[in-house]
């Protein structure tokens, strides 16, 4: 990669950096902008964070230079870590002492000494995140670059700066964080470094949920996430930390009768989400949708294979998966299992009539998810056969017709019944009880069958009628 002076030069013009570099010679302090931030420069990407390294003391330089800066920054002081952070605008500033590190076979946790540039550059992940540059004034922006990082810029290349087998058995993050990287910058990892993460896979087991599910989440929002799931595969890491996922992968076959590979399908429906959302939830729904098939799957002489129920089954199984990725057991889990369970019906409606009834139905049960719900379902369409691919299309567009037709004239989507529980029981005299409850869902019922409107007075008399049916009488009427 051919160095582009007037690129480095535009982002050094940064005021911070010469904040920076004026603040590190009056203390005598040698001071480098290292790691994403310069790689990103190269790369042509946006980075607000920046990270500083100073041979001595990263606290003592940041607090040097928040006093310089007064009350326009912000100082943040991490003793235990020998780290500090100045917020200044927009910006974020990393600073820290040039480190060397060791390590021991149980914890990914280093020994920490004070070490030189190179010391420091030598422990990074991978030699695109080793490069840095000079900001002080005697030799103001000139690049340090020990392991061809630039080199392997141009190549598109994922590479340890040192022996990857050391790198990934000392911290097995790293593992995840190349992957992570070749997705994001859809770059290639180096054969050795490649080989390296599947000898290592093991210690990946000394690395907490949390820190995996980190990478994980970056891996979903880049572009092409199937990317990342296929190396986790190949590399043998996904049966270690995702064996659900794992399970997906093959094909079996009886009297010559086969079933799609599950695992591919399903990274293909995940890149097609992708491609029309960045909602990180419905990306999460997209891998998860087919993920009870293994379980289910079933081989029936007229039928072929079978994997009924997958849709609940999997909705039953994310409580568990979410659990011990750690992934959050909020309102996020339940809009997933919403559109696990439901990812089966519009896919019915596009082979069947549509009927306002069954649409009614699929608008209740959605609400407000409905249209991530389609959107899911159509990318779930992963035919190589075009004709059916255009079919189901243009039955989903029939689906959406309907969906946009009957949410404006009946106004289902959220619907709550425009008689509550409390009110039946108080024209009825009735405690709380299974008949209370029977009412409510006949008046549910018939709204979403179309008997009667989405309408107060339509559904008294729908009630009236209801409750004399079961022998009951008004006792109370004035909510009518």
């Amino acid at each position: 990669m051919i160095l582009d002076e007037n690129l480095l030069k535009k982002h050094l013009r940064n005021p911070i950096f010469t904040l920076v570099s004026e603040t590190a010679d009056s203390i005598n302090r040698p001071c480098y902008v290292i790691g994403g931030y310069v790689r990103d420069i190269f790369l042509k990407r946006n980075s607000k964070d920046i990270d500083i390294v100073t041979v001595g003391s990263g606290i003592e330089l940041a607090s040097a230079i928040a006093e310089r800066l007064g009350k326009k920054a912000y100082l943040s002081v991490f003793k235990n870590f020998g780290t500090a952070q100045i917020k200044y605008k927009n910006t974020e500033v990393e600073f820290v002492g040039a480190r060397k590190e060791s390590y021991t076979h149980d914890s990914r946790k280093p020994v920490v000494e004070n070490g030189s540039l190179c010391d420091d550059q030598n422990r990074r992940d991978f030699t695109i995140n080793a490069l840095a540059i000079c900001l002080n004034k005697d030799k103001f922006g000139e690049l340090i670059d020990p392991f061809q990082g630039i080199e392997d810029l141009q190549n598109k290349i994922i590479r340890t700066p040192l022996d990857p087998d050391i790198t990934f058995s000392d911290d097995p993050l790293r593992m995840m964080r190349a992957i992570r990287f070749a997705t994001q910058l859809q770059f290639s990892i180096e054969e050795k470094t490649f080989d390296a993460i599947s000898r290592n896979k093991e210690r990946i087991k000394i690395i907490s949920k949390e820190r995996i599910i980190d990478e994980l989440n970056k891996i979903m929002l880049s572009v092409k996430p199937s990317t990342g799931f296929l190396l986790l595969e190949k590399t043998g890491l996904l049966a270690l930390i995702f064996p659900e996922l794992h399970a997906l992968k093959g094909v079996e076959s009886v009297e010559g009768r086969g079933h799609k590979d599950n695992f591919y399908h399903t990274l293909t429906v995940i890149d097609n989400v992708a491609s029309k959302s960045d909602n990180l939830w419905l990306r999460w729904a997209a891998l998860f949708h087919d993920i009870a098939k293994p379980v289910t799957k079933r081989y029936d002489e007229k039928l072929g294979w079978t994997f009924y129920n997958h849709n609940f089954i999997g909705m039953k199984m994310l409580p568990g998966i979410f659990r011990r990725l750690k992934l959050p057991l909020n309102d996020k889990l339940k809009y997933v299992q919403k559109i696990v369970e439901l990812h089966m019906r519009p896919i019915v409606l596009a082979e069947e009539e549509v009927t306002d009834s069954a649409v009614r139905r699929l608008l209740f049960d959605a609400g407000d998810n409905i249209d991530d719900l389609m959107l899911l379902c159509e990318a779930d369409i992963t035919s190589k056969n075009p004709e059916k691919v255009k079919r189901f299309l243009t039955n989903f567009a029939q689906v959406r017709k309907k969906l946009k037709e009957i949410e404006e004239k009946d106004r289902i989507r959220n619907m709550q019944p425009p008689i509550s529980g409390e009110e039946i029981m108080q024209i009825f005299a009735l405690p709380p009880c299974r008949k209370v409850g029977e009412i409510k869902s006949a008046i549910k019922d018939a709204i979403l069958d179309g008997i009667i409107p989405n309408e107060r007075e339509a559904a008294l008399r729908y009630m009236i009628k209801t409750a004399e049916s079961m022998g009951l009488t008004l006792k109370n009427n004035r909510n009518l």
